[in-house]
C-alpha cells in the first residue's frame, strides 16, 4: 500500500459487510419481504461484497414473533426460505447475523455452524456487558462460527472503560475488534485516536479492526475512509444508507471509493432504484434535523425517532430546546 496515497490504491484484505438488512430493520421492526432480503442477497453477490449480515438472532420472548419480523430472530427455516442451500465458497458471499448481549437465547438459539448457512456471529455489547460477550463469543467460536466484536456506543464510554474492554476481548477468539459509532458523533480526530488505541491493544492477536459509522452528523462515510486510510480492515455499510435514525455509511460510496476491482458498483444502483429507494414511500431515514442534534450532543437517537413519529415531527427548536434542558 503506497504510504503518500493510500485511497488510491486497494489492499486485497479488505473485506466489506452489508449490513442493510440488520441495521434497517430497526426501522420498520425488521418486517421486510422476503423478495427484498433475496434482492439484497442477491446484489451483494453480483457486487462481489464479503458478507451480508441476515438480521438479529435476537430472543423471540424479548421480541415477540407477532410484532416483530423474522430477521429479528433470524431462525434457520426462515433464513434457509429465503437463501435456499447458500453455500459462500461457490457465491463469495458469507452470512452473518447478530447476537446481542442480554438480548439473545445464545445457547439456545445459535446452532452448530455445521448446521447452519451462517458463517459468522457478531457479538454486539455495551462497555457493562463485556463479559457476557466474551462468553458468546467463546461459545459462538465452539460451534464453529467467524466471530467479531461490537463494542457500541463507543463514544459514550470513558477510555478506561474501554481498555478493559479491549483486554477482555483481546484473549477471545474473535477475528475483529469494530469501532461502532452508535451515535453517529465520533470525528476524524477521534476515529484515529481509537484506531490507535484498539491495534495497540490487540497487537500480536491477529485481530483486524472495523468500522461501523452512523450518519447523525453526515460523518458515517467520512469516518468509514478515514478508518481504512489508516489500515481498518472490515468496513460497514449499507444500501442507500439504510438504517435505524440517520442511517449508516452509504455502500454504493464506499464500493465506490475502494479501488478493488471485484467490486461492481452497478448491481448496488439497480438495487437502488428497484427496491430500496421506494422504501422512502413507507420508512424514513437519513441525517434530519433531530438526528443531527442528538449526534452533536453524543446522545442516542432514540428520542428523535421518536419525535420524527409523533405530531410535532417538525418541531425542531422545541426538540432542541428539550434535549438541552434534559442534558
Amino acid at each position: 500500500m503506497s504510504d503518500q496515497a493510500p485511497w488510491i490504491t486497494y489492499r486485497p484484505e479488505l473485506r466489506v459487510l452489508d449490513c442493510t438488512i440488520r441495521d434497517g430493520g430497526l426501522i420498520n421492526k425488521h418486517q421486510f419481504t422476503d423478495e427484498l432480503v433475496r434482492a439484497v442477497y442477491e446484489t451483494c453477490i453480483a457486487a462481489g461484497i464479503d458478507y451480508m449480515e441476515l438480521g438479529y438472532k435476537n430472543s423471540s420472548r424479548l421480541f415477540p414473533k407477532d410484532e416483530f419480523g423474522d430477521w429479528r430472530h433470524c431462525d434457520e427455516d426462515d433464513i434457509n426460505r429465503v437463501v435456499g442451500d447458500h453455500n459462500a465458497a461457490e457465491t463469495g458471499l458469507k452470512l452473518t447475523a447478530m447476537a446481542d448481549a442480554e438480548k439473545s437465547d445464545w445457547k439456545e438459539q445459535i446452532v452448530p455452524a455445521n448446521e447452519s448457512v451462517l458463517d459468522m456471529i457478531r457479538v454486539a455489547f455495551y462497555a457493562h456487558q463485556v463479559s457476557e460477550a466474551a462468553q458468546m463469543i467463546e461459545h459462538c467460536h465452539e460451534l464453529g462460527y467467524e466471530t467479531m466484536a461490537n463494542l457500541m456506543a463507543v463514544s459514550n464510554i470513558t477510555e478506561n472503560e474501554v481498555d478493559t474492554v479491549l483486554d477482555t476481548i483481546k484473549s477471545t477468539p474473535a477475528g475483529t475488534m469494530v469501532i461502532v459509532d452508535s451515535f453517529g458523533h465520533l470525528y476524524r480526530e477521534q476515529i484515529e485516536m481509537l484506531y490507535k488505541k484498539y491495534t495497540k491493544a490487540l497487537e500480536g492477536t491477529g485481530k483486524e479492526i472495523g468500522i461501523h459509522a452512523h450518519n447523525n452528523q453526515q460523518l458515517a462515510f467520512a469516518n468509514t475512509i478515514e478508518s481504512i486510510i489508516l489500515g481498518a480492515n472490515r468496513a460497514d455499510a449499507t444500501m442507500l444508507g439504510l438504517g435505524r435514525g440517520a442511517g449508516n455509511c452509504p455502500m454504493e460510496l464506499l464500493l465506490g471509493f475502494l479501488r478493488n476491482p471485484k467490486f461492481k458498483l452497478r448491481p448496488i444502483i439497480q438495487l437502488l432504484q428497484d427496491h430500496i429507494e421506494p422504501l422512502q414511500e413507507t420508512v424514513e431515514w437519513g441525517a434530519l434535523i433531530p438526528y443531527n442534534i442528538t449526534g452533536q450532543l453524543n446522545l442516542h437517537p432514540r428520542h428523535a425517532i421518536q419525535l420524527r413519529a409523533s405530531d410535532e415531527a417538525t418541531e425542531y427548536v422545541k426538540f432542541y430546546d428539550q434535549i438541552i434542558g434534559d442534558g
